[in-house]
């Protein structure tokens, strides 16, 4: 939020420079990002009154003016603005002035037409980045001759706080000046705002039919108002210097008061509207045209105000265009509402939009405000546009308000947080300062919390505002103990950082993405999984807790193959979030993609690209780190992001713990990729199991190898073919090897050749022929009866 110093110090002014005031304010939890003045150097500029205007002799856009400037005479200017004209004030830079970018005002010669001094434009005065249609044309009261620096408040400053989203409070000048005024023990002294009388009793029928979303609603019915009306340039200024463009003198009013209060307003044209106003959800199919002219199709959920015809607004973010205020309008109904936080929450990002309105509703904004804010912008408008205001109407469900909190602060817990005794008047004062009423009771203080405090509901909120008020600077300085007995280490786990290492070495860039993903790419890839929404969402393309690692690794594919790299490795570790809210599971996992060609670019590399093979390699290598490589294993199935052919799940002693494969042709169609991409994904819980490397002496005795060929269905996995091997082959063997797949001349149609290596070697003798014959024979005929598998001639 930026607002005025000046502005500030009109509610609070310590005896503080304007850098000691933001480092205060930073030291509060409120951090000040900038300090920069409203206005750049010049100086030699004052107050002038145009008092004649000639047109230029040789030149058709130019006018010779005659200015009065307190100096004793009149000083002849030659100005080129299309909107100069007699009786106006304006800023008038003498001869000898110095304008921003240090240019020097001089007695010049235009077109003939001597002319000394210029009348400046905002622009020119640095009010303004671009280049100004005109002159600043000042009040009608500005006193002649006085400097327009002191004139208009310019030797001032526009401080940019950025606050925390539960410092919604702070959100406007009256919120700020609480808090300098806490900080510095102060008064704070704000407009005097009384209620309006009404002149006449016509009201503007209001109905809320979604009281938790909006429980309060307060309007009124002001008449015959003057739109044409100039604001006043003080407004002017003080908008532009929080940062917000004048537009019309009662979109400005709404403005200043929620800078000023912090409660956002809107008016309504009374000719566009139609029957009632209604507060409630939107209705199937509704659009509506928003003040930025965009048009929109209203989502469910979303809460609108409207009339009995159409929507007007989306509620606490933007007002629709046809119903704004605009040149014909002479009727306007002022709204003030508290919406619920909830019912604006990501509202605005939903489609597109960041208001500063929906910025305040959905940090929130102090329910009881609506009433002072209504007040104070309608003497604002009767002083600026005129009219003829109404009675307020008010619809609010006490019920659905929030209601008071009470908390208990005890001595004993905040002496121990702080490590530090305070005085209990003292901690008292904090409290009652920052708003809260405050009762002694035996073990601490009760405290009733104000109604703009959304932020303090419990104890510990209480223990840091007395810690943040009374200083952290001042608390002591204690070096925390710690107990330095080494940790235990288990020595089965692998430890995360070893399979980091692992992936690194085998080609693979490590990604950090967000535990957040786009909705539409989860349900692309896993149209089955079910994960919390979230209710405030970063954008709408990250709204949803991941269920996988999926959606994030393909995310970052398309980031990089959109940037001209072609040969993609990319590995991540994080949680996924599997179920609702109530019975959320958080799973660590890690994940994996590949992409491209097999090996890097050069002379020595093929171009063939990579496969799921290279990735089970490339998986196996992290399997193996836990010395136990044979309790895994991978069986064919099905997974809805992964091609039905090239897809595995991977078991752990027998459970399954991950998935591998390459992604599914009509999923990477959906999505757009022109390439094939492999993943894997497996729980990090069972990677780094694993079992404590122990020595086997090496037997001094001879190997005995046998090569078996056997012909098998060839839809039969390789798997079950050394599975019936090492149950049958006895304790003696050492290696299974898998050496070969054939099928073609000489293999029978619908059958594959698959060859196994096979290595027997006793620990303390030498295995005769007959041993091995007998152990062959069984593994022969285990495979024919269970698999119908033969040997191959």
């Amino acid at each position: 939020m930026k607002f005025s110093e000046q502005w500030l110090r009109e509610w609070v002014s310590p005896a503080l420079a304007t850098q000691a005031l933001a480092d205060q304010i930073t030291m509060a939890g409120l951090e000040v990002d900038a300090i920069e003045p409203v206005a750049a150097a010049f100086d030699g500029v004052v107050v002038a009154e145009v008092v004649a205007k000639a047109p230029h002799p040789d030149a058709d856009k130019l006018n010779v003016c005659q200015v009065e400037d307190a100096s004793g005479e009149r000083v002849q200017v030659v100005c080129g603005a299309p909107n100069v004209a007699e009786g106006q004030k304006v800023p008038f830079a003498r001869v000898g002035a110095v304008l921003p970018g240090d240019f020097k005002i001089k007695k010049a010669k235009l077109r003939g037409v001597e002319s000394r001094g210029m009348i400046c434009s905002a622009s020119e005065l640095g009010l303004e980045e671009e280049a100004s249609a005109g002159i600043l044309v000042l009040p009608a009261d500005a006193p002649v001759g006085e400097d327009v620096r002191a004139y208009l408040g310019l030797d001032d400053h526009t401080i940019e706080v950025d606050l925390t989203p539960n410092r919604g409070d702070c959100l406007s000048v009256k919120g700020l000046a609480r808090e300098v005024g806490v900080l510095n023990r102060l008064p704070v002294e704000g407009p005097a705002i009384a209620p309006v009388a009404p002149v006449h009793d016509e009201t503007f029928p209001v109905r809320v039919e979604d009281a938790a979303g909006c429980p309060r609603y307060l309007g009124r019915l002001i008449k015959g108002v003057d739109v044409t009306a100039e604001t006043p340039l003080w407004m002017v200024e003080r908008l532009r210097r929080g940062g917000i463009r004048a537009i019309d003198p009662v979109v400005d009013v709404t403005n200043y008061v929620m800078l000023e209060l912090g409660q956002p307003l809107h008016a309504f044209d009374r000719g566009n509207l139609n029957g009632a106003v209604v507060v409630r959800e939107v209705r199937e199919g509704e659009r509506l045209v928003l003040l930025d002219g965009q048009e929109v199709t209203l989502s469910d959920g979303t809460l609108i105000i409207a009339d009995e015809r159409a929507p007007l607004a989306i509620a606490g973010v933007m007002g629709g265009e046809h119903s704004g205020v605009g040149p014909e309008t002479r009727d306007i109904f002022l709204e003030a509402a508290h919406f619920s936080p909830l019912a604006v929450a990501g509202q605005a990002r939903s489609y597109g939009l960041h208001t500063d309105a929906s910025h305040r509703f959905e940090r929130g904004v102090d329910p009881a405000l609506a009433r002072e804010a209504a007040e104070r912008a309608t003497a604002l408008l009767l002083e600026i546009v005129g009219g003829e205001p109404g009675p307020l109407v008010e619809v609010a469900d006490v019920d659905r308000l929030p209601g008071d909190r009470e908390v208990l602060l005890r001595r004993a817990r905040l002496d121990q947080a702080l490590d530090k005794a305070l005085p209990g008047d003292e901690v008292a004062e904090i409290l009652e300062r920052l708003g809260l009423a405050v009762d002694a009771v035996a073990d601490g203080w009760h405290a009733r919390v104000p109604s703009w405090r959304f932020d303090l509901a419990i104890e510990e909120d209480l223990i840091e505002e007395v810690a943040r008020i009374h200083g952290y600077n001042r608390l002591p300085v204690r070096r925390p103990a710690a107990r330095l007995a080494l940790k235990p280490d288990h020595e089965a786990s692998t430890p995360l950082s070893r399979l980091r290492r692992q992936m690194v070495a085998r080609g693979y860039f490590e990604a950090v993405t967000y535990s957040f993903v786009a909705p539409e790419l989860q349900q692309a890839l896993l149209p089955e999984a079910v994960s919390p929404t979230l209710a405030n969402p970063i954008s709408s393309d990250l709204s949803v807790m991941r269920a996988s690692l999926f959606p994030g690794l393909i995310r970052a594919l398309q980031h990089n193959l959109n940037r001209q790299q072609t040969r993609v490795r990319l590995f991540e570790t994080g949680l996924v979030f599997r179920g609702e809210l109530d019975g959320l599971h958080q799973v660590p996992m890690l994940g994996a993609l590949a992409c491209g060609p097999r090996s890097p670019e050069g002379w020595a590399g093929g171009k063939e690209p990579v496969d799921f093979f290279d990735l089970k390699g490339d998986l196996e290598s992290l399997l193996a780190l836990g010395g136990e490589l044979e309790a895994w294993r991978f069986e064919p199935a099905e997974h809805p992001a992964l091609h039905p052919g090239q897809c595995a799940r991977v078991l752990y002693r027998g459970e399954e713990a991950g998935w591998i494969g390459t992604l599914h042709p009509a999923v990477r169609s959906r999505l757009g990729l022109k390439v094939d991409a492999v993943l894997c994904e497996v729980r990090l819980d069972a990677l780094v199991q694993g079992r404590v490397p122990a020595f086997t002496p090496l037997s001094r005795y001879p190997e005995v190898r046998r090569d078996l060929a056997f012909l098998v269905d060839d839809d039969r996995p390789e798997q079950a073919l050394l599975d019936t091997v090492h149950a049958r082959a006895g304790e003696w063997l050492v290696e299974a090897r898998l050496f070969d797949v054939y099928q073609g001349k000489g293999v029978p149609e619908g059958r594959k050749s698959v060859a196994l290596g096979l290595t027997w070697q006793h620990p303390s003798r030498t295995l005769n022929d007959e041993e091995i014959n007998h152990l062959v024979d069984a593994i022969v005929e285990e495979s024919r009866q269970h698999l119908g598998a033969e040997l191959r001639a």
